[in-house]
């Protein structure tokens, strides 16, 4: 069931009653809340068949001038159990839960989740594209937990400063507020209004409210030091620097940072990748998670972007190491209907590059454009980069959502220009009973570069995709599920030549279990085509059908422990299905106590026909086995503090079947080529110490070491995990200190 875009509002809080402050406690004090909007009309929507909710619920909502303030009363008795572990922040997971998700502006672009749960764990996250949630943002605001022996109750405080909102008429403001509980031993979600995440139009459909406009200010700079010892290079190094954030109304917001402290205190996953694509990283840098999701624009599929501020202190044009960022800028705010940002940022050096984004857009009731310009000079390289793109959202009723964008990129290196431009459709259409459909096309022209500042896995590419999908719930009580989606979808690959990439057809039935857990499956199949990526420019090849299958189960905790399991087959080598190759691995988890959890992963992965570049116009096929061990362990020393320790260990060992080379037609040709069997270990291994001095205000202490092996021939799995426990390519001890200070 789709809402109207503009469903009628409810007024809170009105302007002729003085807001009651209240006290973030936990405790819902009746007198503080007299005021406010109370809501009882909880629905389930995790299984969305708006039935009756198996526990009480209720909420209360207040516009007060310290910020938006919500309580909620989440009924749970002796004998429906509380997942009660601690977390740390963003940590998802089945959990006893509240979420207050929040459009500030009420257009439909960009929102903030706010969740608590019972055990006074938090996450907030920014939602953009009406249903990307992306965690690398902390806010701060105010929460508060405490329970009885019926349930549990929580207070926020949201101030008016976490997020720029364009200045109302008539000292009223819309807001969009979608609120709801999680019951974690169930997967039960029930929510206020009757949507659901799930849905294409899920931020547009949050529910309407007129508020008082209020407004805060705020300064807050945060200094740091920090200091590095490194154990392998024999040297230590001390660093200093600060992060400024300025609001001095609710239209315009400064951040700034001054030789910015871009160390790791947070380790990327370790990843093995031989392909033509490179590895996409989230950003966890403070000045580049606040107040971002206005310049969060996705264009193409996967992960690509515009603005990739990993490229932002990224590897040096030089090839020497990590750019050295001296200082970066950053402004949003609204003029008017018009939502602005600018980005800056300058790296130091001869090879430094300059990077620059400025990002506009406008609401117009059911239609909404959207336009943003980039800019990188990368001197280096004698390479000035500029992207220029224009989006556009039209609802012309509740069951249609159509979104377009065109994009341009003009690269000028050595005195030589190069244009080129893309675009995308996607249109989404709510056919009711839980039926919808999605069309997407997408054309990238052969010359549509926007990795200078931005992230796209390719270019030259043209791409249909029509998908219909069908949400089922009613099932019998009696039933392992309680909701599940199936999606069935058809599309075709195609380059700027008309060569054929593959066609192919997918399934695949994402389900909610009453145990609380989920089940995901999925079958593709693709065509036989070509590969034009894999020989790095020299050619493309010929290659057969494609075939996958995967399966994924997670179960919550259930007594002391939870699982999370998968399976997956893949033929995509030259044997295509006939060369399935097969993945198992289990994640479990051990709670010792609801503060202390250790997490395991252990991953078997055998492709019996794995196709590799092995240079110019060389390939290989390789039969390939690959184990990854994973450890984290996790403590909550309290509310302050948290240690953490992370150990993964990668291992692959892949022996050549038969070395080919790119013939007449991108056929494959079988040679005599000597390409070697290779083996490959690796070793990431963190100990991280968190004491929160603040809200934002942090002492870390952080020891890392790793080191990567890869060398010809062939080895014994066993052995080459036994050798990753001895790499030391890199070994660092990192103490960091920050304290935001803030009026």
């Amino acid at each position: 069931m789709n809402s109207p875009r503009f469903p009628l509002t409810l007024a809170l809080a009105a302007c002729s009653l003085p807001a009651a402050a209240v006290t973030v406690d936990g405790r819902i004090d009746p007198a503080e809340w007299t005021q406010a909007r109370h809501v009882t009309e909880f629905v389930r929507v995790q299984p969305l068949d708006g039935g009756e909710p198996a526990l009480r619920t209720e909420a209360w909502l207040l516009a007060t001038p310290r910020g938006l303030a919500v309580a909620f009363r989440a009924e749970q008795p002796p004998g429906v159990p509380r997942t009660t572990q601690r977390t740390r922040r963003d940590q998802g997971g089945a959990l006893d839960r509240v979420n207050l998700m929040v459009d500030f502006d009420g257009d439909g672009r960009t929102g903030y989740d706010f969740m608590v749960t019972v055990a006074g764990g938090i996450s907030d996250e920014v939602i953009t594209s009406e249903r990307s949630f992306n965690t690398d943002w902390d806010g701060h605001w105010h929460h508060a937990v405490t329970q009885d022996e019926q349930g549990w109750s929580v207070e926020m405080l949201v101030p008016w400063h976490v997020a720029p909102m364009a200045r109302p008429e008539g000292g009223e403001r819309t807001i969009g507020v979608y609120l709801d509980r999680v019951v974690g031993s169930t997967g039960e979600r029930y929510g206020w209004p009757k949507i659901s995440y799930q849905n294409p139009t899920f931020l547009s459909e949050f529910h309407k409210v007129r508020i008082p406009h209020y407004e805060q200010a705020l300064l807050a700079v945060t200094p740091y030091v920090v200091g590095v010892h490194d154990a392998v290079g024999g040297g230590s190094d001390f660093d200093a620097g600060a992060d400024l954030f300025w609001k001095p109304n609710g239209q315009f917001q400064l951040s700034a940072t001054i030789n910015p402290d871009f160390g790791q205190v947070e380790s990327d996953d370790l990843v093995v990748n031989f392909g033509a694509v490179e590895t996409f990283f989230g950003d966890k840098r403070p000045f580049f998670t606040e107040n971002q999701g206005l310049f969060d624009v996705p264009f193409g599929v996967g992960n690509s972007r515009l603005l990739y501020t990993r490229r932002i202190g990224g590897p040096a044009d030089d090839g020497s190491g990590s750019g050295d960022v001296t200082a970066a800028v950053k402004l949003n705010g609204s003029l008017g209907q018009v939502r602005y940002g600018l980005l800056a940022a300058a790296e130091g050096d001869e090879v430094g590059r300059d990077f620059y984004a400025l990002r506009a857009t406008r609401d117009f009731g059911d239609q909404d454009l959207g336009v943003m310009l980039s800019r990188v000079e990368r001197p280096f390289l004698d390479r000035v980069a500029t992207v220029y793109s224009a989006d556009h959202l039209w609802t012309p009723d509740p069951a249609w959502v159509i979104r377009t964008q065109a994009v341009a990129s003009s690269v000028d290196q050595a005195g030589t220009r190069r244009d080129d431009f893309g675009w995308q459709l996607r249109a989404d259409h709510a056919l009711g009973d839980g039926w919808r459909q999605q069309l997407y096309l997408l054309h990238l022209g052969d010359e549509l570069q926007l990795n200078d500042i931005g992230y796209l896995d390719r270019n030259d590419f043209n791409y249909v995709r029509y998908e219909l999908a069908r949400r089922r719930t009613g099932f019998a009580e009696d039933s392992r599920y309680s909701s599940w989606e199936t999606r069935w979808a058809l599309s075709n690959r195609r380059n700027g030549q008309g060569t054929v990439i593959a066609e192919a057809a997918a399934i695949n039935r994402q389900a909610d279990r009453r145990d609380g857990g989920s089940e995901f499956w999925e079958v593709a199949a693709w065509s036989s085509g070509h590969d034009d990526l894999i020989t790095r420019g020299n050619g493309v090849l010929r290659v057969a059908e494609k075939l996958y299958a995967n399966w994924e189960r997670s179960r919550p905790r259930q007594g002391a422990w939870a699982l999370k399991g998968w399976a997956r087959a893949a033929g995509e080598g030259l044997e295509g299905a006939e060369g399935m190759g097969l993945e198992l691995g289990i994640e479990p988890t051990l709670h010792i106590s609801d503060s202390l959890a250790v997490q395991g992963t252990f991953a078997l992965k055998h492709a019996p026909d794995w196709l590799l570049w092995r240079g110019g116009d060389r390939l290989g096929s390789f039969r390939a086995d690959t184990a990854r061990l994973a450890l984290n362990l996790q403590w909550q020393l309290g509310h302050r503090q948290e240690l953490r320790v992370k150990l993964e260990s990668i291992a692959l060992d892949a022996r050549l079947r038969q070395a080919w080379q790119v013939g007449p037609g991108g056929r494959p040709v079988p040679t005599n080529d000597p390409i070697p069997d290779f083996s490959l270990a690796n070793l990431g291994f963190q100990v991280r110490y968190r004491y929160e001095l603040a809200p934002l205000s942090d002492l870390y202490v952080v020891y890392g070491r790793g080191g990567a092996l890869l060398e010809d021939g062939s080895r014994p799995l066993a052995d080459l995990l036994g050798d990753a426990t001895s790499l030391r390519d890199a070994e660092q001890l990192l103490v960091k200190l920050s304290y935001r200070f803030a009026n």
